[in-house]
């Protein structure tokens, strides 16, 4: 906890706009014991001002900083006086003075009122921080004793990239795969799509070399025929059990990389093409098998194809199933909240039951990837059969990036014919051949193509969509939650950070991830190995590993007063906390994001961080004074902004020249899953007139850094009106706005337009008391 607070305010950053020395004499007077050293310097962020700093701790003066003067996002390195020191940046310059507007216009005659509104301001910021420092300890780091072993979960192309990875980074591998060998389907694979200039040609895969690199690394431990039955434990401290025909072991592990990739799609999806009616109707995996063996024919005659067509476009036969599916998932969707209902009165179940995600959508998800292994195949024809013909129809070509000129050369190729066309049948005709019909063409007319052999695209649905594959030992289950909002692909925040699943320790590469080709997945084999390293080293050194990396600090329980209602276990988006059979919350430190949001779901205020917790933030909203009078003075509005999108966000806006109304006054928070209901309370009861949360977006695009801390927020927001209503203040004087990181040009009119709905209400019923 701060005792001696030093509050230095630099001039070079807010003195032309703001006279420090009122501001200065203020603190000295109402903080004449918590801060001893009070000082106005020209240059704070020059060599002279931070050694001026540095020798007022040596000496022992003071024991924490406090800066009033720019965001705490610029100069940050300069303020670092090592972890034995508390430092807290007052953002006068960005969030006070920058968006600073005269609310009664710039007349001269009102430029006395504006200093004096814009004093106010900046003394409540730094009496928030003084207070904040008051409330805060110096974190210790929790003391580990971690594995520096990392597990490679599938032997396939994109695994055995990151064991490789991992080796020559001098890391320790276990590479399991399920399969009696290495190599997945990329070893099953005749060609694949161009990796190299000039990107004209499919090249061999390169399996057999990366195996042969494999089986040179000491440090790399194979286990094929073998599959993962449990991981129990957190990053740093895993235990993997594996299963073979030798029985089972147990190994310890420090974190995983996932790359178990994928598998075929259901063919009841091909059935509207044809697939299983005729057996000359066939997959794109068929074909690479029948390329691999050397030869292409017809199944049904034996005899070397004439003619190819390959099918990329039936969106309207695949309509049909889809409907079918989304009504049977509305059906089970009911089924299950009416089950739920019955249920109402018993306890809810924190585990989140497994339900496999398979459905057509994957197939379009899998377009890109589909319409360059047609490219590929339809050389392949050209390779094996020079005078037959290969016939693409596609409703969309998707060749990104380089891959264009691979496209480029296939139409080049007067053996292979493409032609846009919404196919809406394969039918059989006599002798064996098949009908392919099609319409909207690009000459505009229907078409009916005779051909002896049809291939159909092989949809990829990830292994995660199937079976839970982690087999994680947690509380909420075995499986990765909220699959289905991703269609079973193993669920990181594509916008942040990919490779980072909802379990820390655990980093999604390759086609499990997201559908990708080979040179692709290498490259993310590389970025999950880097991360699966990251998330050692952090733990090591007791450290949060994403995304506040670095964070010494971590969650502290008062198990006396806790009442075992398991919100925190129930709401946690990262599975960090476990419970007993009373309900009582484990903690696992090195799973935990720093997030807060068990302190936010918290009803007894039971949880907290030594440099964050509710009374922390209580008590800078205590510090806001907050006038009697609104129509003379103006209302006060506490804004809590989430310090990943809203905040760099209002900062943004002031370094653009925006501005916005100076009744408010800004506390970032960690996210907004970690607001307690409290703090409203306490802000609403203490007189402020409104309370606006600025949050990241959330939903199905969510950009939320802790992955449903927003939308959770919402949630007790609409709960919140009981509260409100036993104090009496009216439920529009609260509010949660979705903002991202580059909405800078809105955050004035969200903070005016709000601004102006209080005033509209009038003063808050507390005001006075």
């Amino acid at each position: 906890m701060a005792e001696k607070i030093g509050v230095y305010f630099d001039t070079q950053k807010i003195g032309p706009l703001l006279d420090c020395e009122p501001l200065a004499e203020k603190v000295r007077n109402k903080w004449a014991k918590a801060c001893p050293v009070v000082k106005i310097e020209d240059n704070l962020s020059g060599e002279a001002g931070r050694q001026l700093i540095q020798a007022d701790i040596d000496s022992g003066d003071i024991d924490s900083v406090c800066i009033c003067g720019s965001s705490p996002r610029a100069d940050w390195d300069i303020f670092d006086f090592g972890s034995h020191v508390l430092v807290e940046r007052v953002n006068l310059r960005e969030q006070c003075i920058w968006p600073f507007r005269n609310p009664d216009g710039s007349l001269p005659q009102k430029a006395e009122e504006a200093d004096k509104l814009l004093a106010e301001n900046a003394l409540d910021c730094i009496n928030m921080s003084i207070s904040k420092l008051q409330k805060t300890n110096l974190p210790q780091p929790e003391d580990l004793e971690i594995v520096k072993r990392i597990l490679v979960l599938g032997g396939g192309w994109t695994g055995c990239n990151a064991a490789l990875s991992l080796a020559r980074a001098g890391y320790e591998v276990l590479l399991v795969e399920k399969e009696q060998e290495l190599g997945g389907y990329a070893g099953k694979l005749y060609k694949t799509f161009p990796k190299k200039s000039p990107f004209l040609r499919a090249e061999d895969a390169g399996i057999a070399d990366l195996l042969e690199m494999i089986g040179k690394q000491d440090s790399i431990t194979v286990y094929t025929a073998t599959s993962l039955v449990e991981l129990a434990g957190q990053p740093g401290q895993y235990t993997a059990t594996l299963k073979n025909g030798s029985g089972q072991q147990e190994i310890q592990v420090g974190s995983m990389v996932l790359a178990t990739g994928w598998e075929p799609l259901d063919t009841k999806y091909l059935e509207p093409l044809g697939y299983g009616k005729s057996k000359n109707v066939i997959t794109s995996m068929q074909l690479e098998e029948m390329a691999k063996n050397g030869e292409i024919r017809c199944p049904e005659s034996g005899k070397p194809p004439k003619n190819v067509a390959f099918i990329l476009g039936f969106s309207e036969l695949l309509d049909g199933i889809a409907r079918e599916e989304e009504e049977a998932r509305q059906r089970a969707e009911e089924e299950k909240a009416a089950a739920q209902q019955e249920q109402s009165d018993e306890e809810p179940s924190i585990e989140e039951p497994f339900e496999k995600t398979e459905s057509y959508r994957h197939m379009y998800f899998t377009n890109e990837l589909t319409c360059l292994n047609t490219l590929k195949q339809a050389n392949y024809i050209r390779e094996f059969l020079p005078e037959s013909v290969a016939v693409i129809l596609y409703e969309h070509m998707t060749a990104t990036g380089i891959q264009e000129l691979y496209y480029k050369e296939a139409q080049n190729d007067p053996g292979i014919m493409l032609s846009k066309g919404e196919v809406t049948a394969v039918e059989t005709a006599p002798g064996g051949k098949l009908v392919v019909k099609a319409k909207d063409t690009l000459l505009g007319s229907d078409i009916s193509l005779e051909t002896d052999l049809v291939v159909v695209p092989t949809g990829l649905v990830p292994t995660t969509a199937l079976d839970p594959v982690i087999q994680l030992a947690y509380r909420q289950g075995p499986a990765f939650p909220d699959l289905a909002l991703f269609d079973g692909f193993a669920d990181s925040n594509y916008i942040c950070f990919p490779y980072e699943t909802r379990r820390t320790g655990i980093y999604a590469a390759g086609s499990v991830r997201q559908p990708m080709s080979l040179a692709k997945s290498a490259a993310d084999a590389q970025g999950a190995a880097l991360k699966a390293i990251q998330c050692l080293e952090s733990a090591d050194r007791g450290v949060a590993v994403h995304p506040r990396s670095g964070d010494l600090s971590y969650p502290l329980f008062n198990f006396v007063r806790c009442t075992q209602c398991k919100r925190c276990t129930e709401e946690c988006p990262f599975g960090a906390l476990d419970d007993d059979e009373k309900g009582t919350p484990k903690p696992n430190t090195a799973r935990c994001r720093r997030c807060g949001t068990c302190m936010g779901a918290c009803p007894e205020r039971v949880i907290a961080f030594d440099n964050y917790s509710v009374g922390q933030i209580g008590s800078m909203i205590t510090q806001i004074k907050v006038p009697d009078d609104m129509a003379a003075e103006g209302p006060r509005i506490l804004i809590l902004a989430c310090e990943n999108d809203a905040y760099p966000a209002l900062d943004m806006a002031a370094q653009r020249g925006w501005k916005w109304s100076p009744y408010v006054r800004i506390i970032p928070v960690r996210c907004l899953g970690s607001v307690n209901t409290i703090w409203i309370a306490d802000a609403m009861g203490k007189g402020n007139d409104g309370c606006l949360l600025l949050g990241c977006k959330y939903g199905d695009d969510y950009q939320c850094h802790f992955i449903k801390g927003s939308e959770l927020c919402d949630r007790r927001m609409k709960n919140i009106g009981e509260t409100l209503d036993r104090l009496g203040v009216e439920l529009e004087r609260v509010r949660q706005e979705e903002v991202a990181i580059d909405d800078y040009d809105k955050i004035p009119g969200i903070i005016d337009g709000f601004v102006d709905e209080i005033m509209k209400l009038g003063p808050n019923p507390f005001k006075g008391f």
